[in-house]
């Protein structure tokens, strides 16, 4: 038995030196090994550069349009310094539902490129139709976001409003609604809505 496993690995170690045409397959092997640690750890360094709110206000069309609403809501400015940033209300935290996230925003590149939203006229004749697909995003998502600093388990009813505990006992309890379903335009302001229907 020792013998057996003794050959497989002599086997082994000899196939991991013999040549290919010009460098041995342990060399390949290991080579490759370091170019996949390379690629992985320049891919993961532009994924997070890309996951910052300097990255995302680099473009005047965020810059000068959501960003300054931001900063007037108490996710921007609160009393206990606690702030909320681009990626962490837009940018799932799991790394395989941020990949899913970050190939979706890619056709935000395509508007950047054609001009889609470059002036505030521009912006404000699409503005409903982009809050609707991020408003359809947290839905179909659960609020993920939102959750991720907003856990109804954590939630102090006793210290909330008494409209707002009962509407948060009665809806997030259960699971029938999101955060999404009554908090928008918590960070933005609100899309002209007239014609759009209410509920």
């Amino acid at each position: 038995m020792f013998r057996r496993i003794r050959r497989q690995v002599s086997l082994l170690w000899l196939t991991l030196r013999s040549p290919s045409r010009y460098y041995s397959l342990g060399f390949l092997t290991v080579a490759g090994f370091i170019a996949g640690v390379l690629f992985w750890g320049g891919f993961n360094t532009a994924l997070e550069a890309t996951n910052t709110e300097k990255f995302c206000t680099s473009c005047h069309e965020m810059r000068d349009n959501v960003f300054e609403e931001l900063k007037a809501t108490i996710h921007y400015t609160n009393r206990s310094g606690v702030r909320a940033t681009c990626p962490d209300c837009h940018v799932p935290h799991n790394w395989t539902d941020k990949i899913a996230r970050k190939m979706q925003a890619s056709k935000e590149v395509w508007g950047k490129i054609f001009g889609t939203i470059n002036t505030r006229e521009k912006f404000l004749d699409e503005r409903l139709v982009l809050a609707t697909h991020e408003w359809a995003r947290l839905k179909a998502n659960d609020s993920l976001e939102c959750r991720n600093c907003h856990d109804f388990d954590s939630m102090d009813l006793t210290r909330q409003g008494a409209r707002a505990a009962q509407v948060h006992k009665l809806w997030l309890g259960t699971g029938e609604k999101t955060c999404i379903d009554c908090h928008k335009g918590i960070a933005h302001r609100l899309p002209d809505m007239a014609g759009v229907p209410q509920g």
